[in-house]
């Protein structure tokens, strides 16, 4: 009997205009189409710059790579529109061939096997599995979704995906470091013999990462002075982890660190106070797209 109370004074109070029916209620609007985030954070030994991408058809990540080298600036200008622009994989400045693997699809743009100061190295002979097989940074087609994972140059890509891009690099920082198993750093009864890129050591850096929700993180360490030298690999896997990251990937470092941010382009090192723009082989880009 209280049902049919209930409703009636409904249907009375809709009758005088006191409530609304339900086609007349304001439509919800939309959620907020996620921005990217940048910071600028100072640490006890450097100044770090992160940059959040959101996973969101709204934004992007390309890849580019050049024959020769050319600077993120000389990237950023030749393409239309980047929102950001950070250095890639590893090259020998010598001979500017590379030393990590990038692919396009089932194309591969840079072979590291090609760079005979590399395969001929008589000092890398050992280490060339593991340098052949480092990490790097892919970008898979999944049916109508795009996702990024951090995984050796080796692993087979999943089932019912495609491949878009592979940017080699290396060691993963997260989950765990792999620099021995990846051939940067070795060691004989607990003394280092070997250490590629100084990894124990503050320095300038690059990296990327990628966080639960899939969203993906740029960091670019600064070594500003003695005072502020950098960090090292153990201190950057670190702090990414505390930015949110489950996966990270070291890219290049050194002098080839730089990013390019709203046309203000940033580098790890300076030369006499002025920044060190060093030219690089690849990037990664972030373009964003016209709104659905």
């Amino acid at each position: 009997m209280r049902l049919i109370e209930w409703s009636i004074s409904m249907s009375l109070a809709m009758s005088l205009g006191l409530c609304s029916h339900p086609s007349q209620l304001s439509p919800q609007p939309p959620p907020p189409i996620p921005t990217m985030q940048y910071q600028k954070q100072e640490l006890s030994q450097a100044i770090v710059h992160v940059l959040r991408i959101p996973n969101h058809s709204r934004y992007t990540l390309h890849l580019d790579v050049v024959d020769g080298l050319q600077t993120v600036a000389d990237f950023a200008q030749n393409t239309p529109n980047p929102v950001a622009v950070i250095n890639g994989g590893y090259f020998d400045p010598a001979n500017q061939l590379t030393t990590s693997y990038i692919r396009r699809g089932d194309k591969v743009l840079a072979d590291p096997t090609q760079n005979s100061r590399l395969v001929d190295n008589p000092d890398l002979k050992a280490y060339l599995p593991k340098i052949l097989n480092r990490s790097e940074f892919r970008q898979y087609q999944c049916g109508s979704e795009i996702t990024h994972t951090i995984t050796l140059y080796n692993q087979a890509i999943p089932p019912d995906c495609t491949l878009n891009y592979a940017l080699g690099a290396g060691p993963q920082l997260l989950p765990q470091l792999t620099s021995q198993a990846e051939g940067f750093t070795d060691s004989v009864e607990g003394q280092v013999i070997r250490d590629a890129i100084g990894s124990r050591q503050p320095n300038a850096r690059s990296a990327i990462g990628i966080t639960g929700k899939g969203d993906v993180i740029w960091v670019l360490v600064e070594q500003q002075s003695a005072t502020k030298p950098g960090l090292s690999l153990p201190e950057l896997a670190d702090f990414m982890r505390q930015q949110g990251a489950e996966s990270a990937l070291n890219l290049d470092g050194g002098s080839s660190s730089s990013l390019v941010y709203q046309d203000q382009v940033i580098t790890g090192k300076r030369l006499r106070g002025e920044p060190l723009l060093r030219p690089v082989k690849s990037v990664l880009m972030v373009l964003e797209n016209a709104p659905k």
